[in-house]
């Protein structure tokens, strides 16, 4: 008895979990390290008896050496595990997998060396990891990859292995069809020397990074890869000084012309003729629309989603993010967007654009686990915007239906908020902003979104600010999206939540509701929207498109960080959606 008390007292989050049946856990600070310890170096296996645990995060214990068995038995709706900062290594002993549920695996700034099969990430056949779409692996001392990690995570996206010791991909992970779906790959600050050109077989890869490495060659197979947008090779000494100077100061696209005409660190053979590089060219569109194309024949015209890309170059008032650099280890990854057009103002319509944030932050961001969704009245923005983490006691925000107060007092006051419902309703579970507050535990600095005035109008992920809200005489807006996960993240998210204000906004102008505020005052506050004749092809399918402007991300020397949306974002198969740029 003595004993088990012993236990509940060192572990009081384990009590807490296990009587409101959570189904989210964060174990940080620096009593932590101590219980570890006493621990054996591994988690106390009564926190594996809480099946229900769908996110998971153990960070900064410096006496972390290994989760310890039973994680995958006693874990198995685990969706997200974040076991960042720690001690783990040189292996992982026993394996984590298999863990069939789970789509973010964190194990960045770890002591990793190896992950060998039964020290590893999980079994290969069947595979271990099969809906794991987020892999971090930064930070640690890996020499090499598992040769069968394709086959143990065959659905992943993102793959980061930024500040290893690599020399070299495993041929595996490039064989044709082993991971379809990756779109983003880091591997800078390695020592590999080797690109295979075999890489051409990542259908789906968009941003790669291996800058810093001690590459002497760039395959001119990398230029087929039909969907790539991004690449960074700075920081190796290529053999092709031309080509050296040209990854210090060229965009992508110049890069891949070049490598397809033969310029390149090796020849692949004599530069091919206009004929064939055009039918090359062609092939790629041509895989790039086939899930649509046999569509399009029967698809009414009327009855397209038009969106429309306004570029950078286009547009006398484009709006800029700068990132601070202590979002790094906050929340890194942030993704932006003007839209134009929207029309709020008919019967439900406002509603149904908030219900529709709300499920996308159920689903796709896995209760703001993965990422969070902020959307503000253009009108009210004050550009340029500063993306910053700062100490909770250190700013203000005005919170959707409450008054100014610091993020420290506003976190406190819902903590008590949510312990007073939980009471008054005798539930094991809370609701509303509630839910979100545990992403924040232990956390020394929050994110936030700071205007030119200097007002924060977005604390992701719990809330937006009331001077930006959301009205239903709101016609343009900024979207932002944020995520510690990864950048093609943060994308993927605002490309479904653009696709959905479109099929919103065409709904809403099919079935004509009653507008709440009179036609002569709405035009007045919004307009009428945008002249059909003033978008290119407007004209042909009767409806006004979207405009989706670009957002520019930037460091704070000014350099670029990323734009969307990018030629490769929007990128939908669907064929009743047209995107003019």
């Amino acid at each position: 008895m003595a004993a088990a008390a012993a236990v509940s007292e060192a572990w009081p989050e384990l009590d807490l979990a296990e009587r409101e049946r959570r189904r989210e856990l964060l174990l940080t600070g620096p009593g932590l390290e101590e219980r570890v310890r006493a621990a054996g170096g591994r988690l106390p296996p009564r926190l594996f008896t809480l099946p229900l645990l769908h996110y998971l995060e153990v960070s900064g214990c410096g006496s972390l050496r290994e989760p310890g068995p039973g994680l995958a038995q006693g874990l198995p709706q685990l969706h997200s595990l974040v076991l960042r900062r720690n001690a783990l290594g040189p292996g992982l002993s026993p394996e984590l997998g298999p863990l069939p549920a789970l789509r973010v695996l964190d194990l960045s700034g770890n002591a990793l060396e190896a992950l060998p099969p039964g020290q590893g990430l999980g079994p290969a056949e069947p595979p271990g990891l099969p809906q794991l779409q987020s892999l971090n692996l930064s930070g640690n001392r890996l020499r090499e990859l598992p040769a069968d990690l394709a086959r143990c995570a065959p659905r992943l996206q993102t793959l980061n292995l930024t500040g290893n010791r690599l020399d070299a991909f495993p041929a595996a992970l490039f064989l044709p069809g082993a991971l379809p779906l990756l779109s983003e790959l880091a591997a800078a600050d390695n020592c590999l020397r080797e690109l295979s050109p075999d890489i051409a077989h990542l259908a789906s890869l968009k941003t790669l990074d291996l800058s810093n490495n001690q590459l002497s060659e760039i395959p001119a197979e990398l230029a087929d890869c039909p969907k790539l947008k991004d690449i960074n090779f700075r920081g190796n000494r290529l053999r092709d000084k031309r080509l050296e100077k040209m990854v210090s100061g060229c965009q992508t696209r110049s890069i891949l012309e070049y490598l397809r005409a033969g310029g390149r660190g090796r020849c692949r053979g004599k530069a091919e003729g206009p004929d064939k590089e055009e039918g090359r060219r062609k092939r790629r569109e041509r895989k790039k629309r086939e899930s649509g194309e046999g569509a399009d024949a029967v698809v009414d015209e009327a009855s397209r989603l038009l969106l429309r890309v306004l570029h950078v170059s286009e547009n006398p008032f484009l709006l800029t993010v700068r990132a601070s650099p202590e979002v790094r280890d906050v929340r890194p990854f942030f993704v932006g967007a003007v839209v134009r057009g929207m029309d709020l103002r008919p019967g439900n319509a406002l509603k149904r654009f908030l219900s529709c944030q709300t499920k996308l932050h159920e689903d796709l961001c896995e209760k703001r686990t993965v990422a969070t969704i902020a959307t503000h009245d253009l009108g009210a923005v004050r550009g340029p915007l500063l993306y910053a983490a700062r100490p909770p006691q250190d700013f203000k925000i005005i919170p959707l239906g409450r008054r100014e107060v610091k993020a420290k007092d506003l976190v406190r006051q819902l903590q008590l908020e949510a312990e007073e419902h939980r009471k008054q309703k005798k539930r094991q579970n809370v609701s509303g902003l509630h839910r979100y507050l545990h992403l924040l535990d232990g956390k020394e600095h929050y994110p936030c979104l700071v205007d030119a005035d200097g007002d924060v109008i977005s604390f992701p992920p719990i809330t937006n600010s009331e001077k930006t809200k959301i009205k239903k005489t709101t016609s343009d807006l900024f979207l932002e999206v944020t995520s510690a996960a990864s950048l093609q993240i943060c994308k993927d998210i605002m490309d479904a939540l653009i696709l959905k204000m479109a099929e919103i906004n065409k709904y809403t102008l099919e079935n004509r509701e009653e507008s709440s505020l009179s036609d002569p005052e709405s035009d007045a506050v919004c307009g009428h929207g945008l002249d059909p004749k003033a978008t290119p092809g407007a004209e042909v399918t009767g409806s006004t498109p979207l405009v989706v402007e670009q957002v520019r991300v930037v460091d704070e020397e000014g350099h670029l960080k990323v734009v969307y949306p990018s030629k490769m974002d929007l990128d939908f198969a669907a064929a009743h959606v047209t995107v003019l740029r």
